[in-house]
């Protein structure tokens, strides 16, 4: 049974979110909001929580997992960002945009497209997740929550907690998040291709 974590959106209570990271730490498997909607997550380098991330929605090895991090030189760590795409990356963040980049070593292999050896990072806008990231001290590994077979994200905590009670151990709950999933721009080639249209504007890219 997943427990229910009732976070304040503007002021979250630090005894909370102390107790979602202790969970997280533990290898607890979460949903949490983002600005683009709600996310699973588990700890940075938790083989277990990526397999329940991979079971819960049903992805195939070249699926690309996200490094939820706090800021650009937090995600600077685990991704190589040539010259050319500095300034482009820092200007989307935060908001609402995946990035997928090569990882740099600081990735675990199981996490890499076994291919392009690529990785997702974003930074999101959204002051929950940002306490979360500063209580945790690293990324999260995360997956956008859609569940197989549908076309839209879950977006309320409630619902989540009734759906998929039985595979979380946690669901943090801040009221309103985005409805929309992160636009996606893969990076890693010479030239920017946007992999999903989302709640980032792709115009920058295009």
């Amino acid at each position: 049974m997943a427990r229910y974590f009732d976070v304040h959106p503007d002021n979250p209570q630090p005894r909370i979110l102390r107790q979602v990271v202790g969970l997280v730490q533990a290898g607890g498997l979460i949903a949490y909001p983002t600005d683009s909607c709600f996310a699973l997550g588990c700890q940075l380098g938790d083989r277990h929580g990526l397999d329940r991330i991979r079971d819960i929605r049903r992805l195939n090895e070249r699926h690309h997992f996200t490094l939820v991090c706090r800021d650009f030189a937090q995600l600077g760590q685990f991704v190589q960002i040539s010259n050319a795409m500095f300034r482009l990356v820092k200007s989307c963040i935060p908001g609402s945009y995946t990035f997928v980049l090569p990882a740099t070593r600081e990735v675990p292999r199981r996490m890499l497209h076994p291919r392009k050896r690529t990785v997702g990072v974003r930074v999101p806008d959204h002051t929950v997740t940002q306490a979360l990231l500063a209580e945790l001290g690293e990324p999260l590994v995360s997956s956008t929550l859609i569940l197989p077979g549908e076309d839209e994200p879950l977006t309320q905590g409630w619902e989540i907690k009734e759906r998929l009670d039985h595979v979380l151990d946690g669901v943090v709950d801040a009221g309103d998040c985005g409805k929309e999933p992160t636009t996606v721009v893969d990076l890693s080639g010479d030239e920017p291709e946007v992999l999903r249209r989302g709640a980032g504007d792709t115009s920058r890219f295009e």
